[in-house]
């Protein structure tokens, strides 16, 4: 019998497609470039960005694990690349980013899982643990939530011992008496298993394991199955 306490939970791709809603974010992001700075668009493209991207993080390797601060140093920079000086272009960024950010959270949740949270958190306290930056209040989950910690709060990513163990410490848990779940084999449940906690594998796409995967302690083909696996670790 596990002395379970607290539940730590994977976002994207967890409990919703990242991939769908970054597309639709951009694409939004894209329109409000379009239309009040389209001499930055001009330059939103893979050409420009890929080496960009490699550069900002390269001089700001202290913050590559921040995905806000990221995207709004990278707008920052073209809109400089674009003639304006660096207060103009920092408006502008703030702004596309902005726009960027209501898309960001505008998720559709896999089938399921708002019941299963609901679930879950009426048994034991449910924390946000992603490195992402969606904000659960502006997602719709913040009241089926105890709080959320993000790699930009923690300042690594995920699986880093680091991102499982600063939450648990601020919260006065031990490893062992939490619970992590998520999608990702190696960020999710590899972090969770080298960090001393216990871990679900939310597996909606039915993958096989391979030899060398890590091997999670609960394995759920769909969201609903969650809170039995939960109780099976506690009981």
């Amino acid at each position: 019998m596990a002395d379970i306490r607290v539940i730590t939970l994977d976002l994207d791709n967890t409990l919703w497609d990242v991939d769908s809603v970054i597309i639709r974010a951009e694409a939004q992001m894209k329109d409000w470039l379009q239309e009040h700075a389209a001499e930055v668009l001009t330059l939103y493209t893979p050409e420009q960005l890929a080496p960009l991207r490699e550069r900002v993080l390269e001089e700001y390797s202290d913050k590559r694990h921040d995905l806000t601060f990221m995207r709004v140093q990278m707008l920052t920079e073209l809109g400089m690349l674009a003639g304006h000086d660096a207060e103009q272009a920092r408006n502008i960024a703030q702004q596309a980013f902005d726009v960027f950010f209501v898309g960001r959270n505008q998720v559709q949740f896999f089938e399921g899982a708002l019941d299963m949270l609901a679930d879950v958190s009426s048994h034991l306290p449910v924390y946000a643990l992603t490195n992402g930056n969606a904000d659960i209040q502006r997602a719709g989950i913040g009241h089926l939530l105890q709080g959320a910690f993000s790699s930009a709060d923690v300042g690594v990513s995920k699986p880093h011992q680091d991102m499982f163990h600063t939450p648990l410490k601020k919260l006065g848990y031990q490893p062992e008496q939490a619970i992590h779940i998520g999608d990702n084999l190696v960020d999710d449940i590899h972090g969770a298993k080298q960090s001393g906690l216990y871990s679900i594998w939310v597996n909606l796409k039915n993958a096989v394991l391979a030899e060398t995967d890590p091997l999670p302690d609960r394995e759920v083909q769909h969201l609903d199955q969650v809170l039995s696996a939960v109780h099976s670790i506690i009981d």
